[in-house]
């Protein structure tokens, strides 16, 4: 079967609208990319690439070629431990070497921006009118958690809604061979490798929207955790560390409308808590250009959504459920030798 080419409009230049811009070029596409921001990020924290999202690079770039690249930054997971927030163990995953590999996001969009080729992303530009783009096959909405598409298409009642919960993220000097993620009540705390010779590390609590998030306050929040988490704390800058509040997506009733399909978090924003939100939207990217290359625009679109809404929904309530366990006040004498065992057995 021939593969099918057309022109297609990528509104935002994140993890999912690079990847697709890759796939869609490899498959004999015209693309355009706009971005809003003036150009690539040069800080962010560590991102997880799961074997999906190694294998959406194979569909992006040419093959293995991008796939190697992240390989030859990311730095690949041992293990991991799951801790009380005393120090003591819930439970351990040995091997994870073969599934898990961390790269920072500046670095993955790094690669995924050079896999293109010159004048396809188009930085400092929105497109929020789609009206602006009658001239394309298909509107690839790939401009996040905050998407002006998705509002277009389905309007403010489905907006992404506070999880309640906020995260601090960031990174210090220095490396770790494992990751660990401490659990305590109403709050968590992990300590991941990552590339650049450095520590990654993540924060979430349960509290209202709109806080402050400073640095002594995350301190000061953590003060009587056991000392690895205290030890990461004290090498924390202000500079090398974020804050924000959590959101997800409500159900959408579909992820495509007329020639317009969602990717990423424009169509399923989820917690943190399996660390799948860059890998599923590469994963969506990588199913949308694979389709749009076999079928018509149209029936194409509508394989996508049977595809990826439901999965991904699932995994956005998978996620809630598990940042409830993480940071569950009662039961946890109940809950820990629970989770251990089936730690045992992953």
């Amino acid at each position: 079967m021939a593969t099918r080419q057309g022109k297609a409009a990528i509104v935002g230049g994140g993890i999912g609208g690079l990847t697709a811009a890759n796939a869609l070029v490899r498959h004999g596409w015209h693309v355009d990319v706009f971005e809003r921001a003036r150009s690539l990020p040069e800080t962010g924290t560590a991102l997880g690439m799961w074997p999906e999202a190694l294998d959406a690079l194979t569909v992006a770039g040419r093959g293995t070629v991008l796939g190697r690249r992240v390989e030859k930054l990311g730095v690949r997971q041992s293990s991991a431990a799951f801790l009380r927030w005393d120090g003591r163990t819930i439970g351990r995953i040995h091997d994870l070497a073969r599934s898990a590999l961390l790269l920072s996001r500046p670095a993955l969009l790094s690669i995924l921006a050079h896999g293109l080729p010159p004048g396809i992303v188009q930085f400092g530009t929105t497109r929020r009118d789609l009206t602006d783009l009658n001239a394309y096959d298909v509107v690839v909405g790939a401009d996040g958690i905050n998407s002006a598409v998705r509002d277009k298409l389905f309007g403010p009642a489905f907006r992404p809604a506070y999880t309640g919960y906020a995260a601090w993220r960031g990174w210090v000097p220095g490396t770790v061979t494992t990751m660990s993620e401490s659990w305590g009540p109403d709050a968590l705390f992990g300590i991941t490798p990552r590339d650049g010779n450095l520590t990654n590390w993540f924060a979430a609590v349960r509290t209202p929207a709109g806080g402050t998030g400073s640095v002594d306050e995350l301190r000061e929040r953590y003060r009587d955790w056991h000392p690895a988490v205290r030890e990461v704390l004290d090498r924390v800058e202000p500079a090398a560390s974020l804050y924000h509040d959590l959101y997800e997506s409500p159900p959408l009733p579909s992820f495509v409308q007329g020639k317009v399909a969602l990717i990423g978090d424009a169509a399923h924003a989820m917690a943190p808590n399996l660390g799948r939100g860059a890998c599923e939207a590469m994963v969506d990217a990588a199913k949308l250009s694979e389709l749009l290359a076999e079928y018509p625009v149209r029936e194409a679109l509508q394989r996508y959504d049977r595809a990826r809404r439901r999965r991904t929904q699932r995994l956005v309530r998978a996620s809630r459920a598990l940042a409830g366990l993480a940071t569950a006040r009662r039961f946890t004498a109940l809950r820990d030798p629970l989770v251990g065992a089936a730690l045992h057995f992953t």
